[in-house]
């Protein structure tokens, strides 16, 4: 819970008043929430960072996710890698400057779902390639999935544009769409489609698509490559790029699936601005990586409660909505014989919707307790 709060100041704060503390929240609690004052670390805290507790919370991401899934099957799996940036502003161990992002700053990793759960995450210093350790996190992903009767899909923008990737996916029975950067054997396969078009120009954009056979130095093998070419109007030259694939369905359907990957980089926003992922704050790297697990845990409940609880009506709802709504709320508890009142203002949330919002907490909770 306490990674719902921005750098945990707020929860802090909240440990002090008499309705948290009457609910248990002692400052003898802290410790265990992950709670903690910048300046200070996550074993200075009690927390253990030895390396076998960092692995078993990495793991227990999926955990999660899989416990979820035993209520809510899925008929495929659609991986999205990407990077984010997590700035700095201190000497924290592992922190450099990246060219890239134009600060000094952690480069985590992430790896989702199409349902917008993270299923791993990793820590790197600020300076690392964005495709760096990619092993480190997909690896362990694939191996939960195996022996699942399921269709397998994986996105990953130009950075991942590996031949050891490609090859990894192919031997794991995974479809793929990655990103390819340009160059000029590529542009000589689709000439043709370098050409304005003749006649009056057109205010929508002239789109072409096309795919073919091609063959790095560096392949094993020659891959499908799908190139689409944007024609716009009051513009010299055409918008090009590549996906490399060995999806079989139409090009213009493969740059479709591709471009669904943008969901990935709005999880991302929704983890820096709901959780506050970004706020690594502790001098020591392994107390960052702590930290870290601890924020996508806090996300993906957020998420969880969105797919699984809440109801259909705001299911859009974004993590921040419902950080402000649901989590980081003020009410008044009151017990009577037989039931407990929720005092709070019904600006917020209505009580209908709080109600809905209970009884689906109940019924995942029952669930869970029969599955486990």
């Amino acid at each position: 819970m306490s990674d719902w709060y921005e750098d945990t100041y707020d929860a802090e704060r909240l440990l002090g008043r008499s309705n948290h503390a009457a609910c248990g929240w002692r400052a003898s609690h802290r410790a265990h929430c992950g709670l903690h004052q910048p300046d200070g670390t996550l074993r200075d805290r009690g927390v253990d960072t030895n390396p076998g507790n960092l692995k078993a919370l990495t793991k227990l991401s999926g955990n999660w996710i899989d416990r979820l899934r035993e209520r809510q099957p899925m008929r495929e799996l659609v991986l999205d890698m990407d990077s984010s940036v997590s700035e700095t502003y201190g000497e924290q161990e592992g922190t450099a400057y990246n060219g890239h992002f134009g600060c000094t700053c952690y480069h985590p990793l992430f790896c989702f779902n199409q349902f917008g759960d993270v299923e791993h995450s990793l820590l790197r210093d600020g300076n690392v390639h964005s495709a760096k350790d990619w092993r480190a996190v997909l690896e362990p992903v694939v191996a939960r999935y195996q022996g699942r009767n399921l269709r397998r899909y994986f996105r990953a923008d130009a950075a991942f544009a590996n031949p050891e990737l490609y090859e990894y996916l192919e031997a794991e029975g995974f479809e793929y769409a990655i990103r390819l950067p340009g160059n000029d054997a590529l542009l000589r396969d689709i000439e043709p489609m370098l050409t304005r078009p003749v006649g009056r120009p057109s205010h929508a954009p002239v789109v072409w698509y096309a795919g073919f056979l091609y063959q790095a130095k560096s392949w094993n093998q020659a891959r499908r490559v799908v190139a689409k070419v944007e024609w716009h109007n009051g513009e010299l030259f055409p918008r090009v790029g590549f996906i490399v694939t060995n999806l079989t369905r139409p090009a213009k359907r493969v740059v479709r699936f591709y471009n669904q990957r943008g969901t990935a980089e709005q999880w991302i926003k929704e983890g820096k601005n709901a959780v506050k992922w970004t706020r690594l704050s502790c001098h020591d790297f392994v107390d960052n990586q702590v930290r870290l697990q601890l924020f996508v845990l806090a996300y993906n409940l957020g998420n969880f409660l969105r797919q699984a609880v809440l109801p259909q009506s705001v299911r859009h709802w974004t993590l921040t909505t419902l950080r402000e709504k649901l989590i980081k709320i003020g009410a008044k508890v009151a017990r009577h014989s037989g039931k407990i009142v929720f005092q709070m203002a019904e600006v917020a949330v209505p009580r209908e919707l709080f109600r809905a919002i209970l009884e689906g907490i109940g019924r995942l909770r029952l669930a869970t307790a029969i599955s486990g």
